[in-house]
């Protein structure tokens, strides 16, 4: 299974750190071309000597995708050094925290160029290629914040999050005749580098709140990813898998309990 996906290449924006970086790894490992997107080439590199060195292919390529010259520029030096573009993982995310009140316009504008700007640049960037391709993948790294849950101080993540989607859902339409899918992950709470400062105590408060009481992987969320770059993913298009552990399902912090009760 995803045999189809070697020799393609793929190219994954916010690709150095946490998911991006799983996601870089994974297609790696499934043969593909991969490029790795970072704002800064060092950590770009590292990612691509962690692919060389199980056997992959891939290169660095520095861009900020909130920016339309750097991203063309980013889709075409990728389209020079790899001959093609087979698949999009539009990744480059940010989540700083900021309630209302104290929120400043900077700051929304910050995240929404960051997460949603980025995702129609980069998909506009790299549709040309993704059309000549003849079987062209968008895949899009949502969350289950804004599309489906809130979470204080995130009211402008959700909001960036939620437009993805609502991106995802016309151009799934609009690019079907060329063949091509878009299609998102929405991950829960997943065990990135950057809970690692946050201490053990908070972690497991995070846990409580999954019924399969752990954090996700970045390998979960890569897997999904992997699917919808898939041949075997060529006639589902439009949709978001939610890759949380259950986070989303219990009604209360009571249902958790029942659970625990047996």
């Amino acid at each position: 299974m995803f045999a189809s996906l070697a020799g393609r290449t793929v190219i994954v924006t916010g690709g150095s750190k946490g998911i991006g970086r799983g996601i870089a790894l994974r297609f790696g490992r499934a043969g593909c071309k991969v490029a790795v997107v970072s704002r800064t080439l060092a950590d770009a590199e590292k990612v691509v000597a962690e692919i060389a060195a199980a056997g992959g292919t891939a290169a660095a390529f520095v861009a900020d995708v909130s920016d339309e010259a750097a991203t063309k520029a980013m889709a075409k030096a990728v389209l020079e050094r790899f001959g093609s573009i087979d698949i999009l993982c539009a990744n480059a995310g940010i989540f700083p925290a900021a309630k209302l009140g104290k929120m400043t316009l900077a700051d929304f504008d910050h995240v929404i160029h960051t997460n949603l700007r980025s995702t129609f640049l980069s998909v506009d960037a790299c549709l040309p290629a993704l059309k000549a391709s003849g079987h062209g993948r968008i895949v899009l790294t949502s969350s289950i914040t804004g599309p489906i849950t809130g979470y204080p101080g995130w009211s402008h993540y959700g909001a960036s999050k939620a437009g993805q989607l609502g991106f995802m859902r016309t151009a799934a339409i609009e690019l079907a005749p060329s063949n091509i899918t878009v299609n998102a992950v929405g991950p829960g709470n997943i065990r990135t580098e950057g809970l690692d400062g946050l201490g053990p105590e908070y972690i497991a408060k995070m846990e409580a709140s999954v019924p399969m009481k752990r954090l996700g992987t970045v390998e979960d969320i890569a897997n999904a990813a992997l699917f919808f770059a898939s041949d075997e993913a060529a006639y589902v298009t439009g949709q978001m898998i939610v890759v949380d552990g259950g986070q989303i399902l219990p009604e209360s912090l009571g249902a958790l309990e029942e659970m625990d009760a047996g």
